[in-house]
């Protein structure tokens, strides 16, 4: 509590915040209790992050459309555009946030963090800036084989004389070997203690696959095994479709269909009587990747069982996306997130698998990572740091040797070492 009172008052006094970690630490946590501290404060919030995956996690928006980039990913590119100079709604907007979040922002590319700060500026931003994240998870996306630059190599990180907040206290497992196993893989040390520890997970698979989550690297394969697995049920097939509300009558499709696909909402869920799931978010009886079985359904209701054998009656689930507009409020004029359309589903999804993408913020118990779809700088150890209970942890032996899986990025190694 210490530390969140701490790091309220910084903010409110105008310094800007890098608040970091490793995975499981709580850094969403204390993200979203800042926010909450300063909306019941009434001050205005903009919360981003550079994915829409990352956005929806703590219910905000995309940094290109909050700042108006359209596609442009440089300010070069602003430029040829014909979008350098911010519209003067959008700088209004701006200048009227209080505190500007920005999470994962390993995500965030120098070029973007430029164009950011070159919106600031123009709207004149009296606020302050919190960024949230772990330059040792995942990297921004690059084409092709171009160098991968990090918003920490820009001009602007220095500009903003961020104070680096570093939380240690890992919650999602009190596994002392394990934590420090992960603390190895997250820096990319890979000795013969650290590679046996890895190899000991090694274990037969069990002949239930449907008591475990598989972790892919690639999206197909997870619906793929999901779909295998569910046809080994013999229950009949029931589907929740997703209930959508347009606000604003312009909203297109595609930007619906984006924005469900990046909060974990199917459009069609498809379920049995016996088919594990995953939670995808948190709430006062289950949290986010917690797993529990259908055992029943109404018309309005499904019902779970989770490990403790305890009945949740879940309803479908609300969630918006909003905007930031200016509004006529009493006669003055406001800014105010308005909410675009809202869509209602039940917050699970089949627990045979998921992406490491989407398993972001999970904590996930009974799990098999597929070794052989880890592909990108610090995956493994995203992929690993999932797991809330490591004797419950299965590797897939993989195709080549562990330090060529635990690799990370030597420019952010360095930065962390540093900061």
């Amino acid at each position: 509590m210490k530390l969140l009172d701490a790091t309220i008052d910084k903010l409110k006094s105008k310094q800007n915040i890098f608040l970091t970690g490793g995975a499981g630490v709580g850094k969403t946590t204390i993200t979203r209790e800042i926010i909450e501290y300063f909306e019941a404060d009434a001050k205005k919030v903009a919360k981003l992050a550079s994915t829409g995956m990352a956005a929806t996690l703590i219910n905000g928006q995309t940094l290109h459309s909050f700042f108006d980039l359209g596609i442009a990913s440089s300010i070069e590119d602003l430029e040829s555009k014909g979008k350098y100079e911010a519209k003067k709604k959008i700088k209004k907007i701006i200048h009227a946030i209080d505190l500007v979040v920005i999470d994962e922002i390993s995500m965030v590319s120098d070029a973007l963090f430029e164009m950011i700060l070159l919106r600031l500026n123009q709207s004149d931003f009296k606020g302050s800036l919190l960024v949230v994240g772990d330059f040792l998870q995942l990297p921004p996306v690059v084409r092709g084989n171009a160098e991968v630059m990090f918003a920490f190599e820009s001009d602007a990180w220095s500009s903003f004389d961020f104070e680096t907040i570093e939380l240690t206290h890992i919650y999602r497992t009190d596994d002392k070997h394990f934590i420090e196993l992960l603390h190895n893989v997250r820096y990319g040390i890979i000795n013969e203690a650290i590679h046996n520890q890895l190899n000991e997970y090694i274990r037969p698979l069990a002949n239930e696959l449907n008591e475990f989550t598989f972790l892919f690297g690639k999206n197909n394969s997870a619906a793929l095994h999901n779909k295998e697995q569910l046809n080994y049920i013999d229950e009949d097939l029931f589907v929740k479709e997703v209930q959508i509300i347009k606000h604003v009558k312009t909203v297109n499709d595609n930007e619906i269909d984006r924005y469900m696909n990046d909060a974990r909402i199917e459009k069609e869920l498809e379920l049995k009587i016996g088919a594990p799931i995953l939670f995808t978010r948190n709430s006062w009886n289950y949290f986010n990747g917690e797993r529990g079985i259908v055992v029943n359904k109404d018309s309005a209701y499904i019902y779970i069982q989770k490990a403790d054998a305890k009945i949740i009656k879940l309803e479908s689930v609300a969630q918006s996306k909003a905007l930031w507009k200016e509004k006529i409020v009493d006669g003055k004029k406001e800014m105010l997130e308005e909410n675009l359309f809202t869509v209602y589903q039940y917050p699970i999804k089949l627990a045979f698998a998921i992406t490491i993408h989407k398993s972001q913020g999970m904590s996930i118990e009974d799990l098999i990572i597929a070794t052989h779809e880890i592909f990108a700088p610090s995956q493994f150890y995203v992929a690993l740091s999932r797991s809330s209970n490591p004797s419950r942890l299965n590797l897939i032996a993989p195709k080549c040797q562990w330090h060529e899986l635990a690799f990370v990025n030597e420019k952010a190694y360095k930065f962390v070492q540093g900061s």
